[in-house]
């Protein structure tokens, strides 16, 4: 079991369940079954299912992650200990809801953008909840999407308070270049189409075009186009970009578009367990 999911779950136990140790014997076993009051896409059943093997709670049947449900859906069946059902009830349904929200949300948004642009990849950002961030990046995948980057050593990103501390653009890229390793990527989030040009020019494997509108983003396309630099870099679109504004970016020649709102936007699906 995952060690972080085991801190949520001591944290929601404390010293013990009162409730359920005034109310019900040891021996008692329950039957027991997760239910979809919610449509969308099911994601975090690989991350749930080792908290059932941890608690001796037998799951008969189960849903994979990626599966379109319904209302009515059974998405796992189980039999165990009464208790220690009811003890893990809140965090495995607490995980699920989050998860198949921001999956089925990430599932929405790429297929709009895909009637008009299937070459568009859609991305998340960091802007994820603290500690579970590894769980809503998976949810993004599920949803097929991309987790853009995980931790701060994945790619070497340069934004807007990095290029104020350096100085410019040009400088930033030049010291990347100079320090990072070969082996990282080179990002660099600008604001202005001159800037893109620069960005272009020095070197920049991926440039994000960062609070554009669309006319913008339409205008520094043409530049790198008219300077012979648009096939040697990924455009990234990022910053204000939400599912009902999406569509004014998804006809543009662009490569990718982040959006932190798959992740602290996504609403919960509603999940219940029941026992018998």
């Amino acid at each position: 079991m995952d060690n972080l999911i085991r801190e949520i779950l001591l944290e929601d136990e404390g010293y013990g369940d009162v409730t359920s140790n005034a109310l019900i014997d040891d021996s008692s076993i329950s039957h027991g079954v997760i239910i979809s009051k919610d449509s969308g896409i099911l994601a975090g059943i690989e991350i749930v299912l080792p908290v059932f093997k941890e608690y001796n709670i037998n799951v008969i049947s189960f849903l994979e992650d990626g599966s379109v449900i319904n209302y009515g859906d059974e998405l796992i069946v189980f039999e165990g200990s009464s208790k220690n059902i009811l003890l893990i009830e809140r965090t495995v349904l607490n995980i699920l809801m989050r998860m198949s929200g921001i999956a089925s949300k990430t599932h929405n948004i790429i297929s709009k953008v895909h009637k008009v642009n299937p070459d568009i990849r859609i991305a998340g950002t960091r802007k994820t909840s603290p500690a579970l961030q590894r769980f809503d990046k998976e949810a993004i995948i599920i949803g097929g999407g991309d987790p853009h980057r995980n931790c701060l050593d994945d790619m070497v990103l340069i934004k807007d308070n990095h290029i104020s501390i350096v100085g410019d653009v040009l400088l930033a890229l030049k010291l990347a270049k100079k320090n990072a390793s070969f082996s990282k990527k080179i990002e660099i989030e600008v604001e202005t189409k001159d800037d893109a040009v620069l960005a272009a020019k020095e070197g920049a494997d991926i440039i994000m075009l960062d609070n554009m509108s669309s006319v913008e983003v339409k205008d520094t396309i043409n530049l790198l186009v008219g300077g012979d630099l648009r096939e040697n870099v990924l455009l990234e679109v990022s910053g204000g970009i939400t599912e009902d504004n999406i569509l004014d970016y998804a006809d543009l020649d662009i490569d990718i578009v982040s959006l932190g709102a798959l992740t602290h936007s996504a609403n919960s699906l509603d999940f219940s367990l029941n026992i018998s």
